[in-house]
């Protein structure tokens, strides 16, 4: 039977943390998987993971695969990446050509190019939930948390995005992800 409820627990995100000590939630965000047809929705809890905001797992597109994500209620923070690519054309995990940190809120839509990095963050005191129009099939998955649009490697390899979003004096701000040998200096938008 096919399942199009997927959930990322704290322990799916150990990978991706800032701190894989710090507690957090049971649960960080659900995902009801439609494709085209009836669209993807996505539900943040909100709170906090040791210093860093709740957030999704983060991938990069596979090929030429756009996204296109609508708010329906809360705000947060929208992370995308670019990877440098050497003269082969193969991309670098490791060394960010372009960093962008957007604020998001309820009613805006976000585009995501191809070949993009990207992950959301829940900066807001009630949950975060999206609608995108990302292509699902589980024909060859067993999980609505795996599409097959999405490359995850990267992310987990280096234990999350370029930047982190943590809470500071009670907003957020963006520490440095070690794991990366270039990053481009960055700041929220």
């Amino acid at each position: 039977m096919k399942k199009y409820y997927a959930e990322r627990s704290h322990k799916d995100m150990l990978d991706v943390l800032m701190s894989k000590e710090a507690k957090g939630p049971a649960v960080h965000y659900y995902m009801i998987r439609g494709g085209d047809e009836k669209t993807n929705i996505t539900v943040w809890e909100q709170g906090l993971v040791g210093a860093e905001y709740i957030k999704s797992y983060g991938h990069y597109h596979i090929g030429s695969v756009e996204e296109k994500y609508k708010i329906l209620q809360g705000e947060g923070i929208l992370i995308i990446q670019e990877r440098e690519t050497n003269s082969f054309g193969k991309h670098s995990s490791d060394e960010i050509k372009s960093f962008q940190a957007k604020k998001i809120k309820a009613g805006d839509e976000i585009l995501i190019p191809p070949s993009s990095g990207h992950l959301i963050v829940n900066t807001g005191k009630t949950w975060l939930v999206t609608s995108d129009n990302s292509p699902f099939s589980l024909d060859n998955k067993e999980s609505a948390g795996l599409p097959m649009h999405a490359d995850y490697e990267s992310f987990k390899k280096l234990h999350g995005a370029a930047y982190y979003v943590v809470e500071k004096h009670g907003k957020p701000e963006l520490v440095k992800n070690p794991n990366y040998k270039k990053v481009p200096d960055a700041k929220i938008e």
